[in-house]
């Protein structure tokens, strides 16, 4: 007799604490999410599978009727603690999951799109082996349970994958759905449990060569992973999580790949004389600190189950990228609060209030005081305090989006990663921040004025148009226009190529660009740069606005931005740091 929604659920919540057991009696989790209807399940973010993790929230989520229709209903602790392996063991943060996912993609050319699928089947195989092996759960029996529903694979990769786990557990071949016959699937099974066991810590390495395995099989049939399936508890693992330090490569991924027939910790056949312990050497270009393109970022991420859209992707991108080269932005220092000092006496008169009356010198002065005639009161001057404060210098940042200069949000683009060193870099030290974006005629977009927001203003600074050239003048002469002489410098930085000539042709209104340069300058009183990508120096253009106070910093390549947003605080405002406003 089958047992009732509300029976399953008791008995499935009272395995729970037996599968957490099986990891570490410390281990901690939250209680499982047992839904007791698929349309429940499908709220959690579960479909397609019976079961599923989210590394976030350390979440483990069921559906039940799942559970019912392939007679798991007897393996609670089977199918918990296999999920606690996820949390546990492998791929435990949302970090290492994106990291073993980019690994793998790189060893599936053409095929990036079944890393997730294989990143799940190599973790599974880490966490049944140990809950098998070394606990005594019956793991098995669950694929054999699978095979009893779904009926047996034809697909020559399931046979491989099934003959790595008889092969791990010595088990009769094709007792569980794994290959009898053919040699070339069973030599693989037995390098993927070699894998297994010899990679076991070291497990992204690991996936590297089990991915090697897999790829000819997906190659012959790309729907040879469909048995897998009501596996796939990993799909969107991931989501809701941060991704940190996954913008550059690691060691070892961009090198060439090592397939595991070639690896001696594997085989065991130490031809060389080589220690087969140790672990193999990195090769030459392997990848260590190589910035990834933002569009493999961005492929990374999703296949994760990180939802964002490009500009969300492109922000934490250039964010992760620029945090490695902040530098303290300048601040100018400036006398602090005034100071009153006594300067003398004066009548005091009838209407001023009686509190300011000098008793003391009043008496000094006549001791039968007459109001408005012997009483006097004090007068004060104000002198500067000896406290000195620093006031930090704002930005407005101009960065050039046309047709020249690359979509930040496909692939890297040193004017946006330098926009972004400097722009947190002004944050860091309390400064407001304008950043534009322009291009051609009406192709404009800025933050909403000075703003101390960072997700505002990386939002600009990962847009783009790549249109035609001309730059917003009306931005640059309604930004100073009536900015008031109190208000705090500005510095004014541009970033392009020769494309910022146009910033002095005419306005709309016919002001000379020159002019409205001129008054911007003087407004800002925090001075103007322009980085720009060109190879003449020399231009009749830049030599006049030279003569009007602009610092120009010619670089040859984009990627020069770098190293010029890396100097540019230290040799500009670092010295300015030191002097005291006027």
């Amino acid at each position: 007799m089958s047992m009732t929604d509300e029976e399953l659920v008791a008995r499935w919540r009272a395995d729970w604490p037996a599968a957490l057991a099986h990891w570490s009696k410390y281990t901690r989790l939250h209680d499982p999410l047992l839904c007791v209807s698929s349309p429940d399940a499908a709220r959690e973010g579960l479909q397609g599978s019976f079961a599923m993790i989210r590394l976030a929230d350390k979440s483990v989520v069921i559906d039940l009727p799942q559970v019912r229709r392939f007679a798991l209903e007897d393996y609670g602790v089977e199918v918990l603690a296999h999920e606690i392996g996820h949390h546990v063991l492998a791929p435990a943060t949302p970090t290492d999951h994106l990291r073993l996912i980019a690994r793998i993609r790189k060893e599936l050319p053409t095929l990036e799109a079944h890393a997730p699928m294989v990143a799940n089947l190599f973790t599974d195989l880490l966490i049944n082996d140990r809950l098998q092996r070394q606990e005594g759960l019956r793991i098995g029996d669950i694929y054999r349970a699978l095979a009893a529903v779904s009926g047996a694979s034809s697909s020559r990769l399931w046979r491989f994958y099934m003959g790595i786990y008889e092969s791990l557990w010595s088990l009769d071949r094709g007792s569980i759905g794994g290959e009898t016959e053919d040699a070339r699937l069973l030599g693989d099974a037995w390098l993927g449990a070699r894998i297994v066991r010899v990679y076991a810590r070291d497990w992204l390495v690991g996936a590297s060569r089990f991915t090697a395995l897999v790829l000819p099989y997906l190659v012959e049939d790309q729907n040879a992973l469909g048995p897998a399936d009501a596996l796939f508890d990993t799909r969107d693992a991931a989501l809701g999580g941060d991704a940190v330090g996954l913008s550059d490569m690691e060691e070892g991924e961009g090198g060439p790949s090592l397939h595991p027939s070639q690896d001696p910790r594997i085989t065991g056949q130490d031809t060389e004389g080589a220690d087969t312990n140790k672990p193999i050497e990195p090769s030459k270009g392997s990848g260590a600190g190589q910035r990834r393109e933002t569009w493999e970022y961005g492929e990374i991420l999703r296949a994760g189950g990180i939802d964002l859209t490009d500009e969300q992707i492109a922000a934490l991108y250039y964010r992760e990228q620029a945090i490695p080269h902040l530098v303290p932005f300048p601040t100018l220092r400036q006398p602090g609060a005034t100071e009153p000092q006594m300067e003398g006496l004066e009548p005091w008169e009838f209407g001023d209030s009686f509190d300011e009356i000098d008793w003391l010198s009043t008496l000094a002065q006549s001791p039968h005081p007459i109001p408005g005639l012997t009483t006097v009161r004090r007068t004060y001057g104000e002198v500067a305090g000896e406290e000195v404060r620093t006031q930090p210098v704002d930005l407005d940042l101009y960065v050039d989006s046309s047709g020249s200069m690359p979509d930040p949000r496909r692939r890297i683009s040193f004017l946006t990663l330098a926009g972004a060193i400097i722009a947190l870099s002004a944050l860091r030290t309390g400064a407001k921040v304008q950043v534009t974006l322009w291009s051609g005629k009406q192709q404009m977009m800025s933050t909403d004025g000075f703003s101390n927001q960072e997700d505002a203003i990386l939002a600009i600074l990962t847009g783009y148009f790549g249109g035609a050239t001309a730059f917003p003048i009306h931005k640059l002469r309604d930004t100073y226009a009536n900015r008031k002489e109190d208000a705090r410098a500005v510095r004014i930085v541009q970033i392009s190529d020769d494309g910022i000539s146009t910033m002095f042709d005419a306005d709309e209104r016919g002001n000379s660009g020159w002019d409205v340069s001129a008054m911007a300058l003087k407004a800002a009183r925090g001075g103007g740069m322009m980085a720009l990508n060109m190879v003449r120096d020399d231009l009749a253009w830049m030599t006049r606005a030279r003569e009007q106070g602009w610092e120009i910093e010619r670089v040859l390549t984009f990627e020069d931005l770098l190293d010029f947003a890396r100097r540019f605080a230290k040799r500009h405002y670092q010295q300015a740091s030191d002097r005291v406003a006027a």
